[in-house]
């Protein structure tokens, strides 16, 4: 499993949430306390709004601990909405077009669980991408699949929640038409320019970890608490969806 994290707020450094606190994401690169895997090592990525219309975005295969210039990049970027993803490959090898964050337009996404038996639901999963989403993907993850199908049906007029709420009922629904009985894990991040949605769910009772920490002049998410403070971190509920905006925070259970 990945760990990531996501902030929206007044602008901060990068490092401030990514790498200065005592059990920072890159620090949970090498060391995780609340993932299957304890070490996510195989690549990771940041995206950030600044004042072009579409996000910055950094990806790299290598570590998030042995990697410099994500120290520098971190140390300088200010944002006011960004997010970061270490990755535990569960599938589709080790590749930059496979890192987290996604994007597409406005939006970012960022995703910790995995599809279960993802190669039996593979085929029937993207025949529902309409042509011009099909021809987006780059990668070979459930991850990016996931992301295309959520941003076709936002294009075509969903509301975010809504688009969530049926992604993964229909995914769960096909899963198990297929006789496939490894669960479908969802924790999730997703971003347009100006609000933030976070989400934790999962087809059996197991979701992937995420929090929730009010922040100064703004809120955190994350798959594991970040620091010392781990009591100011609260458990988002299993089939909760988070949308930050504003300064903000509205919860309430995804359909």
């Amino acid at each position: 499993m990945c760990r990531f994290l996501a902030y929206s707020g007044d602008a901060i450094f990068l490092e401030d949430l990514v790498c200065k606190p005592r059990h920072s994401l890159v620090r949970q690169s090498l060391q995780a306390s609340q993932a299957q895997s304890a070490t996510n090592g195989d690549g990771f990525g940041i995206g950030w709004y600044g004042e072009r219309d579409e996000p910055g975005i950094y990806r790299e295969v290598m570590p998030a601990w042995s990697d410099e210039n994500l120290l520098a990049l971190c140390a300088n970027v200010r944002s006011r909405l960004f997010m970061a993803h270490v990755r535990a490959a569960t599938g589709g090898g080790v590749s930059r077009l496979n890192c987290h964050p996604f994007h597409f337009g406005r939006f970012l996404f960022i995703h910790n669980g995995q599809v279960g038996d993802f190669p039996r639901v593979r085929r029937a999963m993207e025949a529902q991408l309409p042509d011009a989403f099909y021809d987006l993907k780059r990668g070979a993850t459930d991850s990016e699949l996931l992301f295309l199908l959520l941003m076709a049906r936002i294009n075509a007029g969903a509301t975010v929640e809504a688009a969530l709420g049926r992604v993964l009922h229909d995914t769960a629904d096909g899963m198990e038409q297929r006789g496939v009985t490894t669960p479908l894990r969802f924790s999730a991040a997703l971003a347009d320019g100006e609000q933030l949605w976070a989400v934790r769910w999962a087809s059996d009772d197991k979701p992937p970890s995420l929090y929730l920490k009010p922040q100064p002049g703004g809120w955190a998410i994350a798959s594991e608490p970040l620091g010392d403070d781990a009591e100011a971190w609260s458990p988002v509920d299993r089939g909760e969806v988070v949308r930050v905006h504003d300064g903000r925070i509205e919860r309430r259970p995804l359909g």
